[in-house]
């Protein structure tokens, strides 16, 4: 299949996106396509490791590289380290950012882990808790505020996962099943965000991928856990992420594609919606 290539009829032209996790992967591609069609970017990302996640975290290089791509189409664009787990810094960073270039009329609330060291412990199940949930929560605590205030209406989007749609993912060990936990906690999240800001002409979902070709699965521990290196434990069955069409991983673009099709104004009457993008993952 052909990769989905951004459009560029403008239809964020004159808006701005504020996107956390957006160094590189899902969260750089979110800008790159909202950049293509017009938006400013607010670029928001950690920019350092968690000692639990298992593989690199974005840095500030890569931070800037977003930021440098976006204004590469003619777009503005900043770009701020922030950790979402750090709900009084977030608030702090997303005003200074509202100041700096503008309100955000669309929210991505991307900022994701994944695979976890040893994967056993209860700090593992803390940290995917505190970031792929409380983070969530944090990012539209944020943001819900100012958007409002401008009384302009908006999107956000929040990044589940297929398994927070289903009880595979987790095997009875602190990093798997606190992130199956912290992916059925956005899906909650995200119905009563909906019904909370849709008076107020916000409309809220979520994307649900499967596994991604990012570097959250692309990394050497992934691998060995599904056979394919030196495994500290047993390697993981491939059954239980395989999809059902013939493809292995989705693409960013797959996932952005059904993003950017949410936040804009062809989904306006479209909201608390739960959107798998996993290659048929929930129906295998």
């Amino acid at each position: 299949m052909s990769t989905p290539q951004p459009r560029t009829t403008g239809r964020f032209q004159g808006r701005t996106v504020l996107i956390t996790g957006a160094a590189r992967g899902q969260g750089r591609s979110h800008a790159l396509a909202l950049a293509a069609e017009g938006a400013d970017v607010i670029a928001l990302d950690i920019c350092h490791d968690i000692d639990t996640v298992a593989y690199d975290l974005a840095t500030e290089a890569d931070l800037n590289e977003t930021v440098e791509q976006v204004r590469g189409v003619g777009r503005r664009a900043i770009g701020l380290p922030v950790d979402v787990r750090d709900a009084e810094a977030l608030a702090a960073t997303v005003t200074r950012a509202c100041a700096e270039l503008a309100v955000p009329d669309v929210v991505l609330a991307n900022a994701g882990i994944g695979l976890m060291k040893g994967g056993d412990g209860p700090a593992a199940f803390r940290d995917q808790l505190d970031v792929n949930l409380t983070g969530v929560w944090n990012t539209v605590q944020a943001t819900a505020p100012h958007l409002i205030e401008q009384r302009k209406g908006g999107a956000m989007v929040l990044t589940s996962s297929v398994f927070g749609l289903t009880g595979r993912g987790g095997d009875g060990q602190g990093g798997s099943d606190g992130y199956v936990a912290g992916k059925h906690g956005v899906v909650g999240l995200m119905r009563t965000f909906a019904t909370w800001l849709a008076p107020h002409g916000i409309r809220v979902n979520c994307v649900n991928p499967s596994g991604v070709a990012t570097r959250m699965i692309l990394n050497p521990a992934v691998e060995a856990l599904f056979g394919g290196g030196t495994p500290p434990e047993q390697p993981k069955s491939t059954d239980d992420v395989a999809n059902l069409l013939d493809v292995s991983l989705v693409q960013p673009e797959d996932v952005t594609a059904a993003v950017t099709f949410l936040a804009s104004d062809e989904a306006r009457y479209i909201t608390g919606v739960a959107l798998p993008v996993d290659a048929g993952m929930l129906v295998r």
